[in-house]
């Protein structure tokens, strides 16, 4: 690596507070995952790339403005297009595909709820009908207990299951709307 002198460091440092988001880069290919070899508008995002992105979007709040600081000899503006609009399209993708899991689990969840609670109305039925029926006491026995636990686990899913999703929807909404930016030092 190359040594900086002290003035090229303080201008480093000083980019580096800048941004709400500055990350450090060698070369363009540290965004991207090593073992894709496609060209920047189709190759996949490197997980280290994400990682750090996801910490460091943890606390900000939307409008963020995401710095990639490179070597003044190794940027290329053809390639700084195609990796803004690589990385749109990939944060854009994300946010479709969570808000249709989240959708697709509260659907699952209320569907369940619902089933629970009409095994549960079923049970109650049977059981006011005060027979002596071995049918009737089965039903009974099988529907109470699946109607509450279908009834629950409906609606874990949709409180419990759709919050763990939370996170990473957070994540790629706020990079959705990110101000992407080259820099040089």
């Amino acid at each position: 690596m190359v040594k900086l002198s002290e003035k090229e460091n303080e201008e480093k440092q000083e980019l580096l507070t800048k941004g709400e988001i500055s990350i450090m880069l060698d070369t363009y290919d540290d965004i991207f995952s090593s073992f894709d070899p496609r060209p920047y508008s189709q190759r996949a995002l490197s997980d280290d790339f994400l990682l750090e992105a996801k910490k460091a979007t943890r606390d900000k709040e939307e409008g963020l403005e995401l710095r990639f600081i490179l070597p003044r000899d190794k940027r290329n503006f053809e390639h700084e297009i195609l990796i803004k609009k690589r990385l749109r399209d990939h944060f854009k993708k994300h946010v479709l595909i969570l808000e249709k899991e989240i959708k697709d689990i509260k659907k699952k969840g209320f569907l369940m709820a619902i089933a629970g609670i009409v095994m549960i109305i079923l049970a109650t039925y049977f059981l006011s009908l005060k027979s002596d029926n071995f049918l009737i006491h089965f039903l009974i026995v099988i529907l109470e207990p699946a109607g509450w636990f279908t009834a629950w686990t409906g609606l874990d899913e949709i409180y419990y299951t759709t919050r763990s999703k939370k996170p990473d929807f957070e994540f790629y909404s706020k990079m959705t709307n990110a101000d992407i930016h080259f820099l040089t030092y």
